[in-house]
C-alpha cells in the first residue's frame, strides 16, 4: 500500500470518529430538556490495521455520563415527587456547544488533509502517465 493509500485510510478513520462524535452531541443537544437523560460520551483511541500497517483512530464504546441529574422544581410536572421535584438531565449545553465547535473543525480539517491527499496523489498519476 502507498503513502498516500495509508494517509487516505487514517484520514479517512478521523471524519468517522469525529462524525460518530458528532452525532453523539445532536443526541445530548436535542435531550437537554428529556427528564432523566444522561449525556453520552465517546473518546478516541488508536486502533492498529494491519491490512494497511497503518495506526487509526477509532471511538470508544459509548458511556453514559454519571454525574448526577439535575433537580427541577415543578410540583405541576407529571413526574414530579411529592415535594415537587424532578429528574432533569445532566447535559449542559454550552459544554455540548463547545465540543460540537471542536469536533467540527477537527471534521473540517481532516476532510482538507483528504482532499490534499486526493489531488497530491492524482497530480501523481498524471506524471507517471508522460
Amino acid at each position: 500500500m502507498n503513502d498516500f493509500a495509508k494517509a487516505l485510510d487514517v484520514t479517512t478513520s478521523g471524519l468517522r470518529a469525529q462524525a460518530t462524535r458528532l452525532r453523539h452531541l445532536a443526541e445530548n443537544i436535542s435531550n437537554a430538556d428529556t427528564p432523566g437523560y444522561r449525556r453520552k460520551l465517546v473518546s478516541f483511541e488508536t486502533a492498529f490495521n494491519a491490512d494497511s500497517n497503518v495506526s487509526e483512530v477509532e471511538t470508544s464504546r459509548v458511556r453514559l455520563d454519571r454525574t448526577s441529574l439535575e433537580r427541577v422544581f415543578d410540583p405541576s410536572h407529571p413526574m414530579a415527587d411529592e415535594s415537587g421535584y424532578f429528574d432533569g438531565s445532566n447535559v449542559d449545553l454550552l459544554i455540548e456547544l463547545g465540543d460540537a465547535r471542536e469536533a467540527q473543525r477537527s471534521y473540517e480539517a481532516n476532510l482538507k488533509v483528504f482532499e490534499q491527499t486526493r489531488k497530491m496523489s492524482s497530480g501523481l498519476m498524471e506524471l507517471l502517465r508522460k
